[in-house]
């Protein structure tokens, strides 16, 4: 359901890019003592919130339900206010004709979701002038696309929770590191796509019910000389934060894993009792 970026999206995907950055890594080289700590830390972070995200959005999305229905509305395609309406879970939205090309629905799914009740009625588009729409298509695919990547992120999360349950060797699990790196990006595009639902859904509304967009641009001149020196400050921020990136975990030592334990009065012994 649709929600607005929030800490817990934040902390799903940070962790998640972190994390498969290392699991690259370690593809490489699984012994490295370095990568597969990080690696743990990482999902730490990431895993529980990627598996909490759907909640948090369960809960946006019956708030926007009441006090932002349009954006529902668009988000799901439903051109019609009607009870018992169903949750398209793919499709085209063709404006023009007021309705959903080639879709697949869960009966009663969208009147479930939002209201906790399968008959409850959930407005449609038509309960508004058509000027007053957001850009349906692009709420439509903009929903879909936050969905699909948080799903996989929860996914991964859960089998990441079942191989540390089981206390497999996450290092040496090559199916599950290559999913934890294709999941690198997933979580900021998941962010931005979450973004593009919240902007623009509420279209053609800045206060939503309150004051519209055109009413609310600034006719201030030289908002060009601040827009770019922001651009290029942040730009610049970037670059450091690549290369930071690049010494601190490309160029991170090769530290083979140690099995080993510390001997009273110091000095260490491995595991095979050579000192």
């Amino acid at each position: 359901m649709p929600a607005t970026a929030n800490p817990v999206a934040a902390y799903a995907a940070t962790g998640f890019a972190v994390a498969g950055i290392h699991a690259f890594l370690l593809l490489k080289d699984p012994a490295n003592a370095f990568h597969r700590r990080a690696l743990e830390i990482a999902l730490l972070v990431g895993a529980p919130a990627a598996v909490l995200q759907p909640l948090s959005g369960d809960l946006s999305a019956r708030h926007i339900a009441v006090h932002q229905p349009v954006k529902l509305a668009a988000t799901e395609a439903l051109f019609r206010t009607q009870p018992g309406a169903p949750l398209t879970l793919i499709g085209w939205p063709d404006v023009a004709l007021g309705e959903t090309r080639f879709a697949i629905e869960i009966p009663y799914g969208l009147s479930l979701l939002a209201f906790h009740d399968p008959h409850a009625v959930v407005q449609g588009l038509d309960a508004v002038p058509p000027a007053e729409w957001p850009n349906v298509p692009a709420v439509y695919v903009s929903f879909r696309v936050m969905v699909a990547l948080g799903t996989y992120l929860a996914l991964v999360a859960l089998w990441a929770a079942w191989l540390a349950w089981r206390r497999s060797d996450l290092a040496h699990n090559r199916r599950f590191l290559r999913a934890i790196a294709l999941a690198t990006p997933m979580g900021f595009i998941a962010v931005e796509a979450g973004w593009m639902v919240t902007e623009l859904g509420r279209q053609p509304w800045v206060i939503y019910g309150v004051l519209k967009t055109r009413d609310a641009v600034t006719p201030m001149p030289g908002l060009v000389v601040p827009f770019v020196t922001f651009t290029l400050l942040y730009c610049f921020l970037g670059v450091i934060v690549v290369w930071l990136l690049y010494r601190h975990i490309i160029r991170s030592p090769a530290i083979p894993e140690w099995r080993g334990f510390y001997m009273p009065g110091g000095g260490m012994r491995d595991a095979g009792g050579g000192s």
